[in-house]
């Protein structure tokens, strides 16, 4: 495919950041009660794990964070592509697809909030493909019984792009939901983007209690509505499952190599 070069070069690189990872405590495992193969049967059976590789014993014990720093920067790796295949198939600038805020606070200090990336309707010159956008805005308005009048206010859609969510993290959570009350105000239906498909059921309650739309990295399920990789397929127009499906032995022999370095930085 012509773009893969390009869009696999930015995981990759993401990646090789962590060759510099300095583990400070000792090895762990993932869980006291998961055996090796419970462990190798849960991510195997998750695309988008499969692809990246963490169902090798190798990774069953493990350093202490150096598999949240791998996994942190694919995350971030695969957030650029999103942006950038966003920015390519909707023929939008790079400041189109960026979108950051400072909320006051009762301090009166301001800090920088932004999301992975955003579409708005009124850029999208191809009539077709902004039409594809908005339909799936109101398909997906309708599944959290988003009110139609809130709905006829919004201008497009932002994302927040997530490796997955295996534990209830209450203060990353909290403030996802704080971040879909400033959309809403400005305008963005706010969309979570997860590339795996692990999701703590409690998590999921709170994104939908706060109508996020929530995507999670199955495979095989032809609904963007759901899926983050048919989203990407169907409505956006970029197939990364496609993507990483070509290109897995040599991602996952990139992630062998700097997970050696960390474990063996000499």
């Amino acid at each position: 495919m012509p773009d893969d070069e390009r869009y696999l070069k930015i995981v990759l690189d993401a990646v090789r950041v962590c060759a510099k990872y300095k583990p400070k405590i000792g090895l762990g495992r993932i869980r006291d009660d998961l055996e090796l193969g419970e462990f190798q049967k849960l991510y195997q059976n998750d695309s988008f794990y499969r692809w990246f590789g963490p169902d090798s014993p190798m990774l069953y014990n493990k350093v202490t964070g150096g598999v949240t720093s791998i996994y942190r920067q694919v995350e971030i790796g695969c957030e650029k592509v999103i942006r950038e295949t966003v920015q390519s198939s909707l023929q939008l600038l790079a400041t189109d697809v960026w979108w950051d805020y400072q909320p006051a606070t009762r301090h009166g200090a301001n800090h920088t909030l932004r999301f992975a990336g955003r579409v708005p309707l009124d850029k999208i010159a191809n009539i077709r493909k902004r039409t594809t956008i908005d339909q799936w805005m109101r398909d997906v308005a309708d599944h959290l019984d988003i009110e139609e009048r809130v709905f006829d206010a919004l201008y497009g859609v932002v994302f927040e792009v997530r490796q997955g969510f295996m534990s209830n993290y209450f203060k990353r959570t909290h403030a996802t939901r704080a971040n879909a009350s400033m959309a809403y105000t400005r305008g963005y239906l706010p969309c979570s983007v997860i590339l795996s498909a692990q999701l703590d059921s409690n998590i999921l309650s709170r994104y939908s209690a706060g109508k996020w739309v929530v995507l999670t990295g199955i495979t095989g399920a032809s609904n963007p509505l759901i899926s983050t990789y048919d989203f990407m397929d169907r409505i956006i127009g970029y197939d990364m499952a496609g993507l990483f499906d070509r290109n897995q032995h040599t991602i996952q022999l990139e992630i062998t190599r700097v997970w050696k370095t960390i474990c063996d930085p000499t």
